[in-house]
């Protein structure tokens, strides 16, 4: 273990841009937004070395604060979608979900067409709903390709 000691004392920026790198490639290959900023907080300490004068006790004081303080800064101020929990853009039925549209005909036994954002869908409603056509309707759910409507 005294290489490892030896290479640190010679080359501390290096020791902390590789860990920077590992830490980097592990991020990217997971996608889990939790080791970005450790990775980055890894290049700054990097660049600290020549102020901490290889002091390895203070480095990793540093790197561990600024670790803690900018992932729960990032967790705090950036927005939840960044992690993926918000709805899927590539979703392009379930995404009409609470818009608006117009029925294009009368709807028969519950079932018709309408016009929602520049496309005609397939659409559902209570049987005893009498949608006409050029009513205004919103999407209540979708199943599919087929949308739940109900008069707006």
């Amino acid at each position: 273990m005294t290489w490892l000691a030896e290479l640190y004392v010679a080359h501390p920026l290096w020791i902390w841009m590789a860990v920077a790198a590992v830490l980097l490639a592990v991020e990217v290959a997971t996608a889990t937004g939790w080791l970005l900023w450790p990775a980055a907080c890894a290049v700054i300490v990097a660049g600290l070395t020549f102020v901490l004068k290889g002091n390895f006790a203070v480095e990793l004081a540093v790197f561990a604060v600024l670790t803690i303080a900018s992932t729960l800064l990032a967790r705090r101020y950036l927005p939840r979608n960044a992690s993926g929990d918000g709805p899927d853009i590539n979703d392009n039925v379930g995404r009409l979900v609470g818009h608006l549209g117009m029925a294009v005909g009368a709807f028969e036994h519950g079932r018709g067409r309408v016009f929602i954002d520049g496309k005609e869908w397939a659409a559902v409603a209570d049987e005893d709903a009498a949608l006409a056509a050029d009513q205004t309707v919103k999407v209540i759910s979708a199943d599919g390709g087929i949308l739940k409507v109900e008069a707006a």
